[in-house]
């Protein structure tokens, strides 16, 4: 009964807080003012009725929550409600610093926190915390049934204070492990790892911008530059998804000028538009420089990426990224620990193109938002007078196909099975080769099939799933009968999935995500991304550019191939 009453509340406040808000505002004899007055007036009474004098006991917290949950649903998707809970996590996220222990936790589906991976040199990996610990106490209390939310909440703290943390690690004989934690101030690096490639190529890879970025891709770049052997820069962005918009100016002044714009910036009023140009003096404007961008590459990463662009300042390599061209700013609300933040203004890049790829102010009736066409969006121009779009993000100048993730590489990833065959390797093997000389081998492969359990391992079969739905549809329309029947079942014996078998026809996709799962054990993240680079295509077709005298030059000045 008092679920349901919750559920009530919160349809409640949602069908009349919400559309009252929005639908006042469209009056054109109320001011916004005072539209804005009476809603506010309207919910507090409703609230009050409904508090006060409702049947059951209302969770109003989570009432509150869910209302305001509905009053954002209709505006992007940045736009969001932080309660007082999350905003520690928010501002981590800014800064890249906490007080902890620096290790990532997630929610196994079997059993229940888990280590996925401790930091280098932080103070879990340091004690000896490992991928697959299971985690059933932190300081003398239970965590069964915990949340990956709570947990990581006590493991937090303040800087030399100590936890006192109990693990069930799989695998190993003495399988329950106590570990006294001093907690460290945490700075989560965002360029794990940079280093000399192949070629001459300064490889430099920032997985997200906060306010700490532009200073590690400073001193990358400056190291760097003092080899000999450098050619050419290489910012990887793929799958970074943004952060501080400050950072990705600073992180494009190291490229260029002083006093160049990078971004500007426009809110719903002409005086709130604003021009942001770099600052400082530039580490190096002549090295060539190649930026790598994916789909999951986005806001800051576009700002960064998209200037150099339209600056003919980088050659671009990957897939289109995601569009993101919104910029949120955070208000504090109420007692100033709960947060909104909120959608105030789009970017545009040098050229003048705002990246946003969807406009989440017209939906279609189902509430659904669906991408702007190609054939809607508009030219703009380079600074050498190159063609670029809008409305899609960033087209990289050497666009590179990603392959698509199959049904069978998904559950290995979601199901955990490449994360737990790694744990169960790891404590039987204490070495393994250096990360630029490891390879999946016919041994660890045919490990991995044996780990899987046939019974227990589930994912679509495609071919097998639109067949029955054909042959029902075949009965349904009528068609069925002695002669269709005979193929059906013919067909069905073809096509009849072989889990093994589809195993080794996906091999090379399912070492890749073995070696990650792998490396990272011994050899943190360095490890993956030096065994990832050993294989990358655009990697690779950088390297071609390079070695082809003067296409870097030819590319960024828009002249044809000859």
């Amino acid at each position: 009964m008092i679920r349901k009453s919750k559920k009530w509340v919160a349809a409640a406040l949602l069908a009349i807080a919400a559309p009252s808000i929005f639908a006042a505002g469209d009056s054109p004899k109320v001011s916004q003012e005072a539209a804005m007055v009476q809603n506010i007036e309207l919910f507090n009474s409703l609230y009050k009725e409904l508090v006060s004098r409702y049947v059951d006991t209302v969770d109003t917290k989570k009432a509150i929550t869910t209302a305001i949950d509905g009053l954002l649903y209709n505006l992007d998707p940045y736009t969001t409600f932080i309660p007082e809970e999350d905003t520690e996590d928010f501002e981590s996220m800014t800064t890249g610093e906490y007080g902890g222990i620096g290790s990532v936790i997630m929610q196994s589906k079997t059993d229940g926190v888990v280590i996925s991976e401790p930091y280098e040199g932080s103070p879990a990996a340091l004690a000896g915390l490992r991928p697959g610990d299971r985690i059933i106490m932190v300081d003398g209390d239970s965590t069964v049934d915990w949340t990956t939310s709570k947990v990581s909440s006590r493991l937090k703290g303040l800087p030399n204070t100590t936890v006192k943390v109990v693990v069930d690690r799989p695998y190993v004989a003495d399988s329950i492990l106590t570990f006294s934690i001093v907690r460290k101030k945490v700075q989560l690096p965002s360029v794990p790892h940079y280093y000399m490639l192949d070629g001459g190529l300064g490889y430099i890879p920032l997985t997200t911008f906060n306010t700490s970025s532009p200073d590690e891709v400073r001193t990358a770049l400056l190291e760097l530059k003092k080899d000999k052997n450098l050619k050419a820069i290489v910012l990887d962005l793929a799958d970074n998804g943004g952060g501080v918009m400050q950072s990705a100016i600073q992180i494009a002044n190291l490229f260029v000028d002083k006093n160049t714009e990078i971004i500007r910036t426009k809110g719903r009023t002409a005086n709130q538009e604003q021009i942001y140009k770099t600052t400082q003096k530039p580490v190096d404007t002549k090295i060539p420089l190649f930026v790598i961008i994916s789909g999951g590459s986005a806001s800051a990463s576009e700002i960064t990426a998209g200037a150099m662009q339209d600056l003919d300042r980088a050659v671009i390599v990957g897939q289109r990224s995601f569009g993101k061209g919104l910029v949120q700013t955070s208000v504090p609300l109420g007692n100033g620990d709960n947060l909104l933040k909120l959608t105030t203004q789009k970017y545009y890049l040098p050229s003048g193109r705002l990246i946003q790829a969807i406009d989440y102010s017209r939906r279609n009736e189902d509430g659904s938002v669906k991408p702007i066409p190609d054939s809607l969006t508009n030219v703009f121009y380079t600074r050498n007078h190159r063609e670029v779009r809008d409305g899609g993000g960033i087209q990289p100048d050497i666009k590179l196909e990603q392959p698509e993730l199959n049904r069978l590489i998904f559950n290995i990833v979601i199901d955990n099975w490449a994360f737990n065959f790694a744990t169960k390797y790891a404590a039987e093997h204490k070495t393994i080769p250096a990360a630029a000389d490891f390879e999946i081998m016919d041994t660890i492969f045919n490990e991995f099939k044996r780990f899987i359990n046939p019974d227990k391992f589930n994912y679509d079969k495609v071919c097998e799933t639109g067949l029955k739905q054909l042959r029902k549809t075949a009965e349904t329309e009528g068609y069925m009968n002695d002669s269709t029947k005979v193929v059906f079942d013919q067909l069905e014996k073809l096509l009849k999935h072989d889990l093994y078998q589809d195993l080794d026809k996906n091999r090379k996709e399912i070492s890749d995500v073995l070696a990650a799962e792998l490396l990272k054990r011994y050899y943190f993240q360095q490890g993956n991304i030096v065994y990832r680079n050993k294989r990358s295509k655009e990697i690779e077709a950088i390297r071609e550019v390079m070695a082809k005298p003067g296409e870097y030059e030819r590319i960024l000045s828009g002249k044809k191939e000859k």
